[in-house]
């Protein structure tokens, strides 16, 4: 393909939210104007990477996937492109969804993770829209309930809370921790 990196970051085995985690620590490293080349193996990196640079200002170029392993490119903004990482304000706790839940009132619950991280443990009645998707799929959500983003450890749900309340979305809430500390009752899809 020709793309010339400036810095290659190896994130292969390492699953959400570490290639973002590491993605962020190169790029501090790289001058204005220059390419990163992020490898990585983890599906769902894709859609993370590609919100992050969209909620910094570095530019996402583009994926290119080669023997399993998923190349992702990004540009390096300058100072007058860089946005402050934003952080979703409106989060809950997990043990506050969890009494929720097993108080058995009636939540939405917007699973962010990947399909196959979701077919295997999910929360009751959870929606799944994996965030790279969210976009193409917002009309599967009703805008007035008050709607519980989850995902793996809270990072995707924050992207995925953002993006949902620039949409118009007027209760967002962003779960953390996540999925990988929920201790409530779980189900796995028979898809």
């Amino acid at each position: 393909m020709g793309i010339t990196a400036n810095e290659t970051v190896d994130a292969k085995g390492l699953a959400c939210p570490m290639p973002i985690v590491k993605t962020k620590k190169a790029i501090s490293d790289l001058a204005p104007g220059q390419v990163m080349e992020v490898q990585a193996t983890d599906k769902g990196s894709t859609a993370d990477i590609k919100a992050w640079a969209e909620s910094t200002g570095h530019q996402y170029l583009g994926t290119v996937e080669e023997d399993d392993v998923l190349k992702h490119y990004l540009r390096k903004a300058s100072d007058d492109e860089v946005k402050n990482e934003a952080n979703y304000d409106d989060v809950i706790d997990l043990q506050v969804l969890r009494n929720k839940v097993d108080g058995l009132e009636d939540v939405t619950i917007l699973d962010v993770r990947e399909q196959a991280e979701y077919a295997f443990n999910h929360i009751p009645g959870a929606i799944n829209v994996p965030l790279g998707e969210l976009e193409n799929r917002m009309d599967e959500i009703n805008t007035d309930k008050e709607i519980h983003v989850i995902c793996r450890t809270g990072s995707r749900s924050d992207l995925a809370a953002q993006k949902l309340s620039q949409k118009g979305f007027k209760i967002v809430k962003n779960v953390v921790p996540g999925m990988a500390e929920w201790d409530g009752s779980t189900e796995k899809s028979t898809k």
